[in-house]
């Protein structure tokens, strides 16, 4: 085995900067020279030995950065005037110098300057001074130059002006001597140094491990291809069958740079027989080819980031000797500039895998390399049961509610990471933020414990840290060990000290809480208040019970506050151990020592616990088994369906016993009805269960579909439990954390919970969950955080009104939402009893749903090609010269036009029709992959956002699939007949944006509650429910030689590869069941009664699954734009029969309502030419009575004989300012219409918002795609 992470202490480079020269004496390098000269001519800033400055904001934004060359790295201060200054080796007079803009905010420029020299760095004088100077651009370099002869050794930059506001930036600060003369030429630079200067996720200048690492550099002169190879190991060592080359990488991204050139690199090994691996058929771990050019065309290595990169030598090159291991870098095409780092190499044999059980490969870390600037997931390392109560975490900054556990950015000065705390938690992300939370530190501190979190945090390796699902242990650098394991409602841990001194300091975030501490007891309990925002979080208890006597207790100073730091010293015994069993509740004290006593008895172990959690997680985790994959796909496997099932979270308690158990829960849905207590909640204590923590917009693409196909009783529950909500409050959250948080667009728990129940989940009232999504759909509300926005007029406009923010976002959303509301009640209908009330009612409102889900034709301008928002009177937002699609925010939210080009997955012909046809729609989709997201059209959001950085790495072009809106695109080929580039696209998104799981990371963005996991899963199956809100799945291309679901029902679902491989991505042909199958989808029933499908898989695009009738089913048919249902009211004349005005009653919003004199009033409509109406809708006013019950709708030629063609009776509005849809039954084409209601309820005078008349017109209201 060699190995080196280039530390003091490892052995040194053989050899630096040095070219590797081949078996016949040729140099291995052409068209690459050294690194380009880091500064402007004449560059001192090799004699700099010193910066400071008046203010920074460590770690990543410090003065040190003004002399790094890197435009994408700035020093920050929190002021309005700041000073940077430097020291130089000897005195040396500068005549010029360079400033250069930083990334965002260009209202934190520099404005008014002077650059100032001292000779002692005491005394300054003024050199050059500058007012009113202005920046252009982002990372603009200026250069300025100086009257200046006196050689000075300090120089600073006294910024006396920014912008505006209080904070000064900049990127970069360069001071020149003049010297014009070129450097002299040099080869590539590989030599031992420091790390990166800066990453979104890393301790800036310290390698992957260790505080060194291997900085190369260079340039790519040539136009066409160049290459260099540096030696920097000699070596003799034998490959053999399983020999692995292991490294760490990190490319550095020059701004602007997409060829993102920094990644054409590898490490290379020269064997003794004059061959190289470069040369080999080698693959890295992902099956990317192993060479410097194959890993860069492979866009497998992410720029400013390390990234973890294992090749298969011995497969290749078993029996040969390794001589040297060089540094690669290859590209075929140029100029181009490249630098980076790279750490850990390691090669020889492999420690043997004993991993076996699918709880085995969970990696709870796995998206925790991530941060606010970029994510790879944004996870906690939570350990937990599936969907329970509680997450226990470790912590490394104890003073944080948002990101808990940095896995390396928050490393200490050894490149360690160091715990704070360990919690319990209820963070369903950290953009939502924590709450809820209780801490817990060991200490082997001799007397009272220090509870400063700084002082008593502890360094630990990676290596001595074993994050599962329901286990996490580790052991400290100082020997301190600790393990738990977790119930739903409890935990239990276990401290190992490593003398006799032990402590446990008890803490919290901040001191919203309360800690009472019974020594004599072993016990403690608490509360904690700890929250962000007010969305429904209620005060957690706590109560906890130690294993040892203490021998000494208090409270500390220091940590979260007085009220809630304290300690317990223990006389740990022999063992020098301590076990703590701790519970909570959320409605008492005596309810949380009554879960600890349910949960965990005291005659419970640790490894009791741990073993019935580990139970709990392989019968989730075991429902899908897989041949072919390799032990990386298995790691993502398993702890993508973790994270699947650690959300959403239990919210109620069992109040009885374990044999009769009663469910209660305090709820944070409803308002508080008193105030609590430090042992007793005061929120509104409610029967039944609730599920909280799930963002639906994030969710519902794929983790509900996938809930409803892998544990239809579990989906059910978890219905219900979200249905409690809307029994309870009114409404279920948009965004639960825990209750109704005003975040993101659309009610997507419509559309997940018919699609649910369209796929035969049950286990929750259909008819409740129904009505909770009719009264999004229909219900204008009362506050921002429930509902629809823009509600009150979409309904009747036909489409959100862009005055509502992101309203394209909202009003497709809602289509889709919609979609799946209709479908439901249409299901619902057949189930009703033939010819009543209710059957009635459910067909109507799936008809209207139905149609209404159309709307998205209303969103689309011909002129541009493109949805964009419309204001009031149809009027687009911009003008084609104004419009490009590569803009975020506005219309959109979290991307731009271009992701939203493809939001019509319900009518998938529909949106081909609006292009042009399939062909056309194929064309869209292929432009979208062609045109690069370049992360520099913020929009409104103003700057780069972290979403924005995530697109552009992903390398496909638009395609984000770093974010929920472009999950649904690769798939959208199937509409367009041609699979066979979904089934491309998606396996390559499931080789290369879900890795480096083994350090931290894993994903490509936001995991977002098991959204992100559950693409990944159903990609691999080789199916996707392209068409949430209907029964069945596109399919695409299955990633394994063999996968097999089990079925709750008992029979599996086994899907066939043979051969598959990381080239066979084509599928040539399926049979399902042994019939031969044509079609791009497949039915939910087909699956679940369990099947086979044997795909025939090839190296090579086929036309299967292309067919004219092979395509998902659509609502819109034929190559007609789809044509909504249009209100005739607007231009009609209407009178009421007792006089009152009723213009009100077709202004397009149910913010108004109008009174009438009486409860039988008669209100008549003349339209300029004859319609037909199919359907009509009411929408009920704010008062309590007034609604009609009963009422004709008649229609005329003349206005003197009319024809009833609509009767009613007994009808109700459940909701205030409600629009309900009825079909008129007996249609005819008519110029006057009259609405007769003969009763209302209580008999008060009738109030009514809006009436609609609709019909269907001749054409559609847009016309196809003319942008082109």
């Amino acid at each position: 085995m060699f190995a080196s992470s280039f530390e003091a202490d490892d052995r040194p480079l053989d050899w630096t900067s040095t070219v590797e020269t081949d078996k016949h004496g040729t140099a291995r390098m052409s068209g690459v020279t050294g690194a380009a000269p880091t500064g402007i001519p004449g560059s001192i800033v090799d004699k700099i030995t010193k910066c400071v400055a008046s203010g920074e904001n460590p770690p990543n934004e410090i003065a040190a950065n003004l002399l790094d060359a890197d435009p994408s790295t700035k020093w920050l201060a929190f002021t309005a005037t700041a000073w940077a200054e430097v020291q130089l080796s000897e005195p040396i007079a500068v005549v010029a110098y360079a400033l250069t803009s930083a990334n965002d905010h260009a209202e934190r420029d520099p404005k008014n300057w002077t650059l100032q020299g001292s000779t002692d760095g005491t005394q300054w004088t003024d050199l050059d001074t500058r007012t009113g100077e202005t920046f252009e651009h982002r990372y603009q370099l200026r250069q300025f130059s100086v009257d200046n002869t006196t050689k000075y050794s300090y120089y600073r930059l006294n910024v006396t002006a920014n912008g505006s506001g209080d904070i000064v930036q900049l990127a970069d600060l360069q001071l020149s001597n003049g010297d014009d003369a070129p450097p002299p030429q040099q080869d590539m630079l590989t030599a031992v140094g420091t790390g990166p200067a800066s990453g979104p996720n890393v301790r800036p200048k310290v390698g992957f491990t260790g505080v060194a690492s291997l900085e190369f550099a260079g340039q790519h002169t040539a136009d066409g291809r160049a290459f260099a190879y540096n030696k920097i190991y000699d070596v003799e060592l034998s490959v053999g069958r399983h020999t692995r080359l292991a490294y760490t990488v990190f490319p550095v991204m020059g701004v602007g740079d997409l060829s993102y050139a920094s990644t054409y690199v590898a490490l290379d090994l020269a064997f003794s027989d004059g061959t190289y691996l470069s040369q080999l058929p080698a693959l890295d771990q992902h099956g990317i080819a192993a060479s410097p050019s194959g890993q860069g065309a492979g866009n497998i290595l992410y720029p400013n980031q390390w990234n973890s990169v294992v090749i298969d030598v011995g497969a290749v090159a078993a029996g040969k000797k390794v001589e040297r291991i060089l540094f690669g870098y290859d590209k075929p095409a140029g100029p181009a500039q490249f630098r980076g780092w790279l750490d850990d190499i390691r090669l020889g044999d492999p420690v043997a895998d004993r991993r076996s059980r699918p709880t085995d490969y969970v990696l709870t870390t796995r998206g925790t390399n991530a941060s606010g600037d970029f994510s790879r997931g944004n996870n906690i390392p939570a350990t937990a049961v599936p969907n329970g109560f509680n997450f226990w975490v470790p912590v490394t900054d104890a003073g944080s509610t948002s990101w808990l556990y940095a896995y390396q950015k928050a490393n200490n000065a050894a490149n360690l990471p160091e715990l704070q705390a360990f919690s319990v938690s209820h963070e369903p992300s950290p953009w939502m933020g924590d709450r809820q939370t209780f801490q817990v530190m060991p200490s082997a501190a001799s007397g009272t414990p220090d509870a400063d979190r700084g002082t008593r945090a502890l360094a630990f390796s990676h290596d001595d840290e074993t994050a599962q699902a329901h286990r996490y242990a580790v052991t400290f650098s100082n020997g301190i060990a600790v393990e738990l394991a977790p119930t739903d409602h409890a935990a239990i841990f276990r401290f190992r000290f490593p003398g006799s001194d032990a402590s446990l300091i008890f803490d919290n975030v901040d001191n919203d809480g309360g800690l009472t501490l019974d020594a004599d007891g072993r016990s403690l309990h608490g509360y904690s208040d700890v929250r962000v925002g007010t969305d429904g979080a209620t005060r957690l208890f706590v109560y906890a019970e130690f294993d040892r006597p203490v021998t000494d207790s208090g409270m500390l100073p220091g940590g979260g506050g007085t009220d809630v730091t304290g300690f317990f010293r223990f006389d740990a015994g022999a063992t020098h151990r301590v076990t703590m069993r701790i519970a909570t509740s959320l409605l008492s004290v005596a309810q949380a020592k009554h879960n600890l006593a349910l949960e965990i008895s005291s005659r419970d172990s640790l490894e009791s616990v741990r073993e019935r959690a580990r139970q709990a997680w392989e019968k989730r985790l075991g429902v899908i088994e897989v041949e072919g994959a390799t032990p990386d796909q298995l790691t993502t496997l398993y702890s993508n369906l973790y994270r699947l099932n650690l959300y959403p979270n239990s919210g109620f308690e069992n109040v009885g016993t374990n044999r009769q158990p009663t469910y209660r829960y305090a709820s944070p849905v409803s308002k508080p009805v008193k105030d609590p207590t430090a042992t007793e909640t005061g929120a509104k204590i409610v029967d039944g269960t609730i599920y909280v923590n799930h963002g639906f917009w994030d969710v519902y693409r794929t983790a509900w579909p996938a809930y409803a196909l892998l544990y239809p009783s579990v989906a059910g529950r978890l219905v219900q439990g979200f249905v409690q909500q809307y029994l309870d409050g009114g409404w279920i959250s948009r965004w639960s954390s825990p209750g109704y948080a005003d975040l993101m667009t659309g009610t997507s728990s419509d559309v997940a919970f018919a699609d649910a129940f369209l796929k035969g989940v049950k286990g929750f009232d259909p008819k409740d969950a129904y009505d909770a999504a009719v009264r999004n759909a229909s219900v204008a509300p009362t506050s921002s955080a429930i509902g629809r926005k823009g509600l009150a007029t979409s309904i009747f406009l036909g489409y959100t009104p862009d005055s509502t923010g992101e309203s394209v976002s909202w009003a497709l959303e809602g289509f889709v939402n919609d979609f799946g509301i209709g479908n439901m009640a249409a299901a619902l209908a057949e189930r009703a009893t033939a010819g009543s009330a209710e059957a009635r009612r459910y067909a109507e409102e799936a008809d209207y749903y139905l149609r209404r889900c159309r709307n998205y034709v209303y969103l689309f301008d011909p002129a541009i090609g493109f949805f964009q928002g419309f204001d009031a009177k149809h009027q687009p937002r911009l003008e084609p010269n104004e419009y490009d699609p590569r803009v975020w925010g506005n219309d959109y939210t979290e991307t731009d036009g271009w992701n939203f080009a493809f939001h019509v997955a319900h009518d998938g012909n529909g949106l081909a029709n609006l292009y042009g046809g399939r062909d056309k729609l194929a064309a869209k989709l292929d432009e979208f992959f062609r045109t690069p997201e370049t992360a520099q059209y913020p929009g409104s959001y103003g700057g780069t956002i972290h979403e924005m950085l995530e697109a552009r790495d992903v390398r496909m072009g638009q395609y984000g699939h770093s974010n929920q809106p472009s999950h649904h695109i690769t798939y959208m080929y199937t509409y367009a007949g041609q699979p066979w580039k979904t089934q491309q696209k998606v396996r390559e998104v499931l080789q290369r944006l879900y890795t480096g799981s083994e350090i931290g990371q894993g994903y490509c963005g936001d995991e977002d509650n098991g959204e992100m996991s559950a693409w990944w899963i159903f990609s691999a199956l080789g199916i996707y429910p392209l068409q949430m809100g209907s029964p069945r799945y596109a399919i695409g291309s299955p990633l394994f030689r063999k996968a097999t679901v089990h079925l709750e029902s008992g029979h599996n679902l086994v899907v066939n590869a043979p051969g598959n491989s990381v080239s066979t991505v084509y599928v040539r042909g399926l049979r399902v069941n042994g019939q031969r199958y044509e079609k791009s989808f497949v039915d939910h029933a087909t699956l679940a009664r369990g099947a086979r499908l044997d795909f025939t898989m090839g190296a090579k695009p086929s036309r299967w699954g292309s067919g004219a009738d092979a395509a998902p089913p659509s609502l819109t048919t034929g190559t007609d734009v789809a044509i909504p249902l249009t209100d005739v009211t607007a231009a009609a004349d209407a009178s009421a029969s007792d006089g009152t005005d009723v213009d009100k009653l077709a202004n397009d919003t149910s913010a108004d309502q109008v009174t009438f004199g009486g409860a039988a009033v008669t209100v008549d409509y003349q339209l300029d030419a004859a319609a037909k109406v199919t359907h009509y809708t009411l929408t009920s006013g704010t008062a309590e009575h007034g609604d009609p019950v009963a009422w004709t709708l008649s229609g005329s030629t003349d206005g003197t004989d009319w024809t009833v063609l609509d009767t009613r009776s007994d009808e109700a509005f459940t909701w205030r300012r409600q629009t309900r849809p009825f079909t008129v039954a007996k249609p005819g084409s008519y110029p006057r219409y009259r609405l007769d209601v003969t009763a209302t309820t209580g008999g008060a005078p009738l109030v009514l918002a809006q009436v609609e008349l609709l019909d269907t017109p001749a054409d559609p209201p847009v016309k196809p795609d003319k942008s082109r």
